[in-house]
């Protein structure tokens, strides 16, 4: 059974951080392709981050370079996303998603940024 499971979430204040994980099991996590996706009420999901399967490129939306950073750990089968000086507009769910042949995503996280 394939899950992806976030954790992480919750309230912060702007220039505040937080650290989001996420936890799969069910497929070989070393072989996929694994993103950050945000979507935020009334908006449509887009692509915050995502790493290959080595770790060795990992891009960043525009809004958030220089603030967020993505990691993987494979013997883990983990992926964290660590966000700092963080903006009222991050505020979001946050998802996890895998890519290789299929797609397989989390069920989210509530991030808010607000004073």
């Amino acid at each position: 059974q394939v899950q992806l499971v976030e954790s992480g979430g919750g309230l912060v204040q702007p220039g505040g951080s937080l650290r989001l994980s996420c936890a799969v099991s069910g497929f070989t996590f070393s072989i996929y392709v694994m993103s950050w996706y945000r979507q935020a009420p009334g908006k449509e999901r887009e692509l915050v981050a995502s790493i290959t399967r080595g770790a060795d490129i990992i891009n960043y939306a525009d809004s958030v370079k220089g603030r967020f950073t993505m990691s993987r750990d494979n013997a883990k089968k983990a992926l964290y996303l660590q966000m700092n000086s963080l903006k009222p507009e991050d505020t979001a769910v946050y998802f996890c998603s895998a890519r290789n042949q299929r797609v397989y995503w989390g069920q989210g996280t509530q991030v808010t940024v607000s004073s």
